[in-house]
This record gives C-alpha cells, structure tokens and sequence, in this order.
C-alpha cells in the first residue's frame, strides 16, 4: 500500500505517534508545491522584465568602474596607527595586552604540567582518564595513539600543540557556547548572531592572521586567537540548533509544573540539547586541530610548524609524521569527550569520585617513577621513521596514476576534463554576464525561498563585492565554491544518510572522517597537487575533502535524531523503506540538512585560500599574498569579498523560519 505520512512538525524535534497521520498521495507536497509554482511564476515574470529594462538602460559588461571604493588608503592607515601605538596606546597596554598575558600564561601552564609528568606520566594519564569515562578499550587506544605519538619523533612538538590546543578550545567551548545559549534561547539574538557567525567561518585564516599579527605580534597569543575565531562557530551553531529544537511537549509540561526559565533552562533544553552539543564540542576540537598548521604560519610552534617547513621543501614523508599525531590527538580527543557526555549522571556520586582517585593515584605514581629515573622526554631510541617510506609511495603514485591509466585515463586528465567542461565554463559564464543581471539573480533566488529582507542583504553582499573593486576574481571563486559545494553536497548527504540508517557503516566511517576532518590542509595538500598537477581542479578537490566530513556528520546526526515513533507509525501504515527516507526522516530531519549545506559552503569558502597556494588563483591567491607581503589592503579587501560571497550563497541556500512557517500554513 502506497502511503504517505505528513509530519506534523518539521523542526529538529520529531512529532508525537498521535501528529503523525496519514494523508493521501501527494496532497500537501502538491499545495506546497502549488504555492512555491505561483511565487516562483511571479519571480520568474518579474526577472523577464527587468532583464529586459535592464539590457536597455544599463547594457552589458562588468562591475562599472565609476561604482568602486578604493579602502587600501584607509586601511594601510589603520595598519600605520597599529605599528606605531601598539606598545603604547592605553587600549594595548591595559586590555589587549592582558589578554596576550593571559594566554601566554595559559598556555604555558598547560605545557609546563605536561613535561613534568614526563612520556610515561602523560601516556598513563591519557590511558587512566579514556578508562574511567569510557572503559578499557578507548583507554588502550588513548594510550596507544600517545605512545605513537613519541615513536614517530614528534614527542615535544606534540605537547607543545596539545597545550595551545588545550587552551584554544576551551575558549572557543565557552565563547560558542554563550553565543549559542543566546541565540536558542532569544530569535532576536539569533537573527544578529548568524552573520556574525557567518563572517567568524568564512572569513579566511590567512585574512585575518595578518591584523591579529599587527595587534598581537608573531606568538602563541595571535594563534590561539586566531583558533579560537575559527572553532568558536561551529559550537555557537550546533548549541542554537539543540536549544531551539527541544521538544515542544516536553517544555510544556515542565513549564505547566511552574519551572522557572532558568530551571527550564538547566533541567529541561540543555540535557535534551545533548547530542547537539557533545556534536559542537567534537567539531570545535577537529577545526582547532585543523588550524595547527595555519596558526603555526604566525608562530603557534609545534606540530603545525614541523608539517609547514616539511610542505615548504616538498617533504611529504616528514609532513605526514607530523599530520599523523594531530589526527591521533583529534581522534582521542572526539573519543574520550563523547563518551564523557554520554555518562553525565550515569555514575553514582561515590564511585566516581573513587575513580577519579585512582586515576589521579596511579598517573602521581606513574609520573614520580619516571621522574626518579630521569626519563621525562621520549627516549631517541624508541623511534620510527616513515618519512623515506611516504616519499616512496608518493613518488610511485605521481609516477604511475598521473598519466597513461590504461582507458580511465590518469589523475591529470580528470582535472584538466574537469577543468575543461565544469570550471571554465562556470567561470566564463558568470563574468559575461553583466553586473546587475548577476544581482538580479541572486536577489531572486534569496526571495524565492526567503523574504525581502533576505534578498537585500544577498544582493547588498553581492553589490559591497564590486564596490571594493575585485568583481572578477570573485565571480572566478564562486565558480570553484559552486562546483566544490554541489560535489561536497551530493557526496556528503548521501553518505550521511547511509550512515545513519546503517550502524556497521557508520563505525566504519567514522575514522575517515576523523581522519580527512583532522588531517591538515596543507599534509593533503602536496599529495593532491601530485595527482592532479597545479591548477583550479587540485583547488577543489582540496575544499571537498576538508568540507565533507561536517557535511557527512550533521547529515547522520540529523537524521539518526528522527523520533522512532514516527517511523513505527509510517511503518504501521505500510510505508517502504525509500517512503520512510522521504517522506519521512528527511523532512523531519530538514534543519540538519540546512545546517549542513550551510557548513559545506563556508568550509569550502574557507579553504579558498589554500587553492590559491596551489593554483586556485582569485581571491584565495590576494589573501594569501597579502599575508606574505604584509599588506594590509589587499589581504582584508579579498577576506571582506570572501565574506560577502559567503553572506550571499548564505542567504540564497538556507530558507528563512517566516518563509517557513508561511510554506507550513499553505
């Protein structure tokens, strides 16, 4: 029997068995589709015309030189005033000043508890607490990936990035959080929030690395800051997500037992936000760890700073045995606050604190015996070397798949195919078309599926692009996002949802992703220009690998979240398995889905600068240069376009809740 099951509430929360009803085969998909047929015939009417009007009064050709504002003046200013009051200014020495101290001394404090427990204390340490939260098997592989970490050589700079990390992701934890906390609990808040949230994703590490320089000066503190501007978002956004879909019904019954707001809060939203927020903690740590390699660029030191001078003499062996302790380090980490979260409250008080006193026993003894023997470093002997073996592998790879695969054809044939029927054709498009007709576009698109207000700030982002003068390169970035987010989309959903509906594949990914989420950019990086050679197509492939993971995760948490008793009741009514995906789970797992088409373009956005290191050329290529040159206009004028490209592609892809809540009510 063909059935199909209308939820009765699309939000993150899943409606009750008795909203969940049967309706007859297409009756509302055919209103919702009668009402978006009538807008979009509107729309389409409207943009003949003023296509026409716009032909004849404004012609053809790119953003008119008349309309540009030159910042550089301003801001090379700006930049003059931070050199020459930065050890002097009251702002600098009283506020700014402190907060560099207070990060100093963090991390520092960190980094000193760590060698005085020696390799053996930290080792045990890791071991001991994955064992009290999470049994003894996480506990052995925390202890064997710490152990790795000393036997690829690569003992000290790993402390020295867990320390920052540390830090940094505390940080980035409690600042996402506040923010999250104010934006599900208050809409105005949310709607303030979310560009703000936009521009701290989007905004290219290398744009903003340059005034956190000028500010901080070349050190830990510019790098933890920097870190933390980059982690913080995700945590802010899942938090919101969690928050603002807590169960209606059960929010109800607790405020109708006379709960106050903040016992509503504490007892009732946060726990149910659970899974939404161990989610935003995991991803904070991954984007952290993601960062080791870009902070080390402004002397965060460490990990990233071995993986940056081996990718600087084309040494992909000794780059990978750096990468690899930051993805071990990321995989604990995951692991170990998961499965924290997971048994908040589960422990009786007395046994926990028992726990917590042989873990803290044995890593005090362990660490005085290895004080005693004078072995607090990694020993030199107890090392491996895999860089000469890595160097091989990729030599034979460059050698026998870059070209000459018998009828496939080798790596470089698919990107300059790829290149040649998929870029160049996106690219040349959207520059021959003229400048209003592109904004006209995508104030369109944004209308069709939000509201004015929401293509106005679409077309206004649009239109700040061209007024700072660099309207061609970033129609030629928008055609790399454009591709790289429809392959990241189509790969990311489909992975997601076959991993929420299988258990056995969705263990097996989850060490890929961890893996492809961790690894940083630039280890990648090498092997992918190897395959691919230098160019736009090595760019894209660069942005799909680091988005696809977040897309693959909030795709499976979204819908793992569906209520099963929705399911049970489309089951009961005779639904198919490809009706429940459907009808079903991916309608009541919308949010999840828009959240994660959102991460897929800002994280593409945001490793636009690396394809400008391997040929991306565009905006990517004037961030980076200004970061190398020191020059303030050029580097902030492609981050701000970046910015502003994200904000659009933002507005036109994720529907707002009044055109929502409108579409509900038809």
């Amino acid at each position: 029997m063909t059935t199909t099951v209308t939820p009765a509430s699309p939000g993150p929360a899943s409606p009750s068995p008795s909203s969940s009803r049967p309706s007859s085969p297409g009756a509302a998909p055919g209103v919702l589709r009668a009402f978006v047929g009538h807008r979009g015939r509107l729309l389409g009417a409207g943009t003949a015309v003023a296509l026409v009007l716009g032909a004849v009064l404004l012609g053809g050709g790119g953003w008119p030189a008349a309309l540009v504002a030159d910042p550089s003046g301003a801001l090379d200013r700006v930049g003059d005033w931070i050199v020459d009051n930065r050890d002097g200014h009251p702002l600098f020495l009283y506020f700014l000043g402190h907060i560099s101290n207070a990060v100093v001394v963090s991390v520092r404090t960190v980094y000193l508890a760590l060698l005085a427990l020696g390799w053996a204390g930290v080792t045990a340490a890791a071991g001991l607490v994955a064992w009290r939260v999470a049994g003894v098997r996480l506990a052995l592989t925390s202890a064997a990936a710490v152990a790795v970490c000393g036997l690829l050589g690569m003992w000290v700079p790993t402390l020295q990035t867990l320390a920052l990390m540390v830090v940094a992701v505390a940080a980035s934890v409690l600042l996402g959080g506040l923010l999250g906390l104010a934006a599900g609990l208050s809409d105005r808040m949310h709607r303030i929030l979310r560009p703000v949230l936009d521009t701290m994703q989007v905004l290219p590490a290398f744009a903003y690395l340059l005034p956190v320089v000028l500010v901080f000066g070349i050190g830990v503190p510019a790098a933890v800051l920097a870190t933390v501007v980059y982690a913080a978002p995700p945590m802010a956004r899942l938090t919101a997500l969690g928050l603002r879909g807590a169960d209606a019904g059960v929010m109800e019954a607790v405020a109708s037992l006379g709960a106050t707001g903040r016992q509503r809060l504490l007892t009732a939203r946060l726990p149910l936000a659970r899974k939404e927020l161990l989610l935003g903690v995991s991803q904070s740590i991954m984007m952290a760890l993601g960062m080791a390699v870009i902070a080390s660029v402004i002397g965060a030191g460490g990990l990233g700073d071995r993986v940056y001078q081996a990718l600087a003499s084309v040494d992909v062996g000794a780059a990978l045995a750096a990468g690899v302790p930051i993805v071990l380090l990321a995989v604990v980490l995951d692991r170990v606050t998961a499965a924290a979260g997971e048994r908040i409250g589960a422990a009786p008080a007395r046994r926990a604190g028992l726990g917590r006193a042989v873990a803290l026993a044995v890593t005090a003894a362990v660490a005085v015996a290895g004080r005693l023997s004078g072995r607090l470093s990694w020993p030199d002997g107890w090392t491996v070397d895999i860089a000469e073996p890595v160097n091989g592998a990729v030599d034979w790879m460059t050698a026998h798949l870059y070209s000459g695969v018998p009828l496939v054809g080798g790596t470089a044939d698919w990107a300059a195919r790829f290149t040649t029927w998929v870029l160049n054709p996106l690219r040349d498009g959207l520059q021959w078309l003229p400048w209003w007709a592109v904004l006209l576009a995508v104030g369109a698109l944004a209308l069709l599926i939000g509201t004015w207000r929401t293509a106005a700030t679409a077309v206004l982002a649009m239109a700040a692009i061209g007024v700072l003068g660099v309207w061609d390169p970033a129609l030629d970035t928008l055609s790399q996002v454009l591709a790289a987010v429809a392959v990241t989309l189509v790969l990311g959903i489909a992975l997601g949802v076959a991993a929420a509906r299988s258990t056995l594949l969705g263990r097996a990914l989850r060490p890929v992703l961890d893996v492809f989420q961790t690894l940083p950019q630039f280890v990648y990086l090498i092997p992918v220009v190897a395959l691919f050679g230098v160019g736009r197509a090595p760019a894209v492939a660069a942005a799909v690998v680091y988005a696809l993971p977040a897309v693959v995760r909030i795709t499976a948490q979204g819908v793992r979240a569906v209520d099963p008793a929705a399911l049970e009741s489309s089951r009961s009514l005779g639904a198919t398995g490809r009706q429940q995906l459907f009808q079903v789970q991916l309608p009541l797992a919308r949010p999840a889905l828009l959240l994660a088409v959102n991460q897929g373009v800002v994280l593409v956005l945001a490793v636009v600068v690396i394809g400008g290191l391997v040929g991306g050329g565009a905006l990517g290529y004037d961030a980076v240069f200004g970061l190398a040159q020191g020059d303030l206009a050029t580097g902030l004028v492609a981050g701000a376009a970046i910015v502003c490209l994200g904000l659009a592609l933002d507005r036109v892809t994720q529907p707002t809740e009044r055109r929502d809540l409108a579409r509900k009510g038809a």
